[in-house]
């Protein structure tokens, strides 16, 4: 394990600082799949787009249909064209949509939820337009589409995290074995029960199954990030809680994209902060991992040849 030290940190250089103008509180802040566009969510309730350039930085589009708190964004990757999905305590799940140059409208709205949907993601594009939330009743939701029609179909995880589901992630799409390979479906989640649990996608029974429970955590998991596949023979997972740690899960290939009972995911603590930690993020090749905690920094770590993380940057987000 390695303490976390801002004295031996490099810091991150701050190149752009966008003035929202959101009346309350900013909850998510997503950069597009170009890194050309922000979409920010706030607790008053709506979601904005801005268009980064070099740095300056303009609004683009103001999405109102939320009726509370709108948690997390998560953008759709360019082959589904110019979508953008939004959770939020009110229960609701928006996809939005835009439909000629900076005019967004609502696609879809799925209202599944007793409770606040607190996390969204989309799968891998290889699987097509899929979309999984978590909610504070406890259960996922996973939303599919069929293009042509714009039909959904939503599965539902039931009593996937006891007290409530805080985070869910897409596992990656691995490089086909052999020519009969299918891809599977796999979502990591976290949950109020200290939990880190992967579920598989039956085909055969058509629903989602609990694959594994990892136990490490000793609060509330508040964050799960499946890493994107780099080619090497392990997958990784990161996980961060409220015991103010960040776990690290392996699984070698060799096993993962079997369906087996055995688990075959062993775990490092990458480090313990000093406060909560709120948010883990992958780098888009999966080597670098961002962290970011109720300390108001957020540190990069990244894996040395002989398996140790470290850190190699940190940014203080007081310095405004």
């Amino acid at each position: 394990m390695n303490t976390f030290n801002k004295e031996d940190a490099k810091m991150v250089t701050l190149q752009t600082q966008v003035d929202t103008s959101h009346e309350d509180m900013i909850h998510d802040a997503q950069m597009d799949y170009y890194g050309t566009r922000l979409a920010t969510c706030s607790s008053d309730k709506n979601v904005k787009i801005f268009e980064i350039s070099n740095s300056q930085h303009k609004l683009l589009a103001k999405l109102s249909g939320h009726e509370g708190p709108v948690w997390q964004l998560a953008w759709a990757h360019p082959t589904f064209e110019n979508l953008l999905a939004s959770c939020s305590y009110d229960k609701k799940v928006i996809i939005w949509k835009e439909t000629s140059t900076n005019q967004w409208e609502k696609l879809y709205e799925s209202n599944n939820h007793d409770s606040s949907v607190n996390s969204v993601c989309w799968a891998p594009h290889e699987l097509g337009l899929i979309l999984a939330a978590g909610s504070s009743d406890g259960s996922i939701s996973v939303l599919s589409c069929n293009i042509d029609s714009n039909v959904w179909d939503v599965k539902k995880i039931q009593n996937a995290h006891s007290i409530g589901c805080n985070s869910v992630s897409w596992g990656p799409v691995f490089p086909p074995t052999n020519f009969s390979y299918t891809p599977q479906k796999r979502i990591v989640s976290g949950g109020c029960d200290n939990l880190v649990k992967i579920w598989l996608y039956s085909e055969s029974e058509d629903k989602w199954i609990e694959e594994q429970k990892l136990e490490a955590h000793s609060d509330w998991v508040r964050d799960v990030a499946w890493a994107p596949s780099t080619g090497l023979p392990k997958t990784l997972i990161a996980s961060c809680s409220q015991d103010r740690r960040v776990i690290i899960w392996t699984k070698s290939l060799a096993t993962a994209n079997q369906e087996s009972s055995s688990s075959g995911w062993s775990y490092n603590i990458l480090n313990t902060f000093d406060d909560v930690v709120w948010h883990v993020s992958w780098s888009i090749m999966g080597n670098i991992l961002a962290v970011s905690g109720g300390d108001n920094k957020v540190s990069l770590w990244k894996e040395t040849p002989d398996g140790r993380w470290i850190c190699i940057s940190g940014l203080s987000q007081t310095n405004k």
